[in-house]
């Protein structure tokens, strides 16, 4: 069954033989809450299924820091019972472990946190929890969400389901891993810097940073408070949709999220693109790029051309630190008191990130944010002559675990961290395989608050292509 055909009148049937055949693994989120509203399979039983994956895999990938084993099977049990219409009811997903979850431990991936219990749930996980989600647990990251890698954890690094011997990419290393080796049908992560697109690259998922402002971080361990976002990782655009939907809203007890009105997501997806004009920024974004990358986004380029308006290059703004100006310095200000009472508590790599921005000055830092400030004035203007951009995600495919450890690996420069400063919505999306067989990723970003488009490109471009079932296909987990 191919993701056209979910949407086609074929769907009941298609899923029904797909639970016959014992491959609900390969199902997207939107195929499994397909299923659970014909009823041809519960919600506790797709939570077993889940929970048995984990118990055979996660022993060798590490996605999961905590499992909320027990409660699972409750939730679902409850979902049974109630039998709600939402796409997100009875749906088993897990969150990244810097998400309040309130009386399950939440950890950041950090010994400083290692017995942190919360209190209160995230306003994110208030709304799943509103919604129906079913949560399986709290998933590995980079610590405190530092890194890029998924190396620096307390608990240990996350392995690449594609090979073992690859890095998953980070801040959100477990959740784009357990979400493409299917442990569970979606996750939430934080991206200030690229958390949530360079695992889903990197991993075969789709991860989607939304706008600066537009999703809650109230209850979310924060990384930078002039960058934080929050986004779903899942398997496919209309699996991003769905969960978007529930997670973007005002939140009036929140200092980031801004009172704007949130589209219907799903539906958008069916809207017509041959209007759009496409800006390709080749001018920086286009340099240092891995042969196997540049070749599958100038395809993915050439897929898309026929179907909307005009593609042309664009130059974006260039956003320059201030010596001792790292806006960085905001980890420090929220680490402070820890870092000063227990610093050997933190990964080393962490340690001289935190010792390294204690030599920001008050001026570099306010210059910086006055920089940033102007960056997303300017990016603006852009997107007065084109509607949505289109780029790689990472320059690469994942680079080895053993080079990332030990630090010999050369990273290029990133394709990620201009989308956080300018403010905008940046989704990646799976577009082909390297020639060592491991995901490639397709960035596509719209003006600020405009999610709406660039999940109507995505899925545009999912349609077009076979990506996502080839990703089915391909990755077969064989390892104890």
């Amino acid at each position: 069954m191919t993701r056209r055909g979910l949407l086609s009148g074929a769907a009941a049937a298609s899923v029904s033989r797909r639970i016959a055949a014992g491959e609900p693994a390969d199902w997207t989120l939107c195929e499994a809450a397909h299923a659970l509203k014909r009823r041809v399979i519960s919600s506790r039983e797709l939570t077993e299924h889940c929970l048995a994956r984990i118990h055979k895999y996660d022993k060798t990938l590490n996605t999961f820091i905590t499992l909320t084993e027990e409660s699972a099977l409750r939730e679902a049990a409850a979902c049974d019972a109630m039998r709600g219409a939402g796409p997100l009811h009875g749906i088993p997903i897990a969150l990244k472990d810097n998400i309040d979850t309130r009386g399950v431990r939440t950890t950041a991936a950090s010994r400083v946190f290692q017995n942190r219990v919360p209190s209160e749930d995230a306003e994110i996980v208030r709304r799943l929890k509103l919604a129906g989600a079913v949560f399986l647990g709290k998933l590995n990251l980079d610590e405190f969400a530092f890194a890029g890698t998924g190396t620096t954890s307390a608990f240990g690094p996350v392995h690449n389901p594609w090979n073992l011997e690859r890095i998953s990419g980070g801040s959100s290393a477990g959740s784009a891993a357990a979400v493409a080796a299917g442990l569970c049908f979606g996750s939430v992560g934080s991206d200030d810097g690229g958390s949530v697109r360079i695992p889903a690259s990197f991993c075969g998922a789709v991860g989607f940073k939304t706008s600066y402002g537009r999703v809650s971080t109230r209850g979310v361990i924060p990384s930078a408070y002039s960058l934080d976002t929050i986004g779903p990782i899942t398997r496919s655009v209309e699996d991003a949709a769905a969960l978007l939907q529930v997670l973007a809203g005002y939140d009036p007890n929140d200092a980031i999220v801004l009172d704007k009105p949130v589209p219907d997501y799903s539906a958008a997806l069916a809207r017509p693109i041959h209007h759009l004009r496409v800006g390709i920024p080749r001018d920086y974004f286009f340099e240092q790029l891995d042969p196997d990358v540049a070749r599958l986004v100038e395809d993915a380029i050439a897929v898309l051309r026929p179907h909307v308006r005009s593609i042309r290059d664009v130059i974006l703004p260039r956003f320059e630190f201030v010596k001792a100006g790292s806006y960085d310095v905001e980890l420090y200000h929220y680490h402070k008191p820890f870092f000063d009472k227990s610093p050997e508590l933190y990964h080393p790599w962490s340690r001289r990130q935190l010792e390294s921005l204690k030599s920001v000055t008050a001026v570099g830092y306010v210059e910086t944010l006055k920089r940033l400030r102007e960056c997303r004035r300017d990016i603006r203007r852009v997107f007065e002559n084109v509607d949505v951009l289109l780029l790689p995600t990472m320059r690469e495919p994942a680079p080895l675990l053993s080079k990332t450890l030990d630090e010999t690996h050369r990273k290029p420069p990133s394709n990620v961290s201009a989308f956080n400063r300018f403010g905008t919505p940046a989704l990646s999306i799976p577009c082909g395989f390297s020639r060592e067989g491991l995901p490639v990723g397709l960035q596509i970003v719209g003006r600020a608050f405009d999610e709406a488009s660039v999940l109507t490109v995505g899925y545009r471009y999912q349609q077009a292509t076979s990506w996502r079932e080839s990703l089915d296909s391909k990755l077969k987990l064989t390892y104890p």
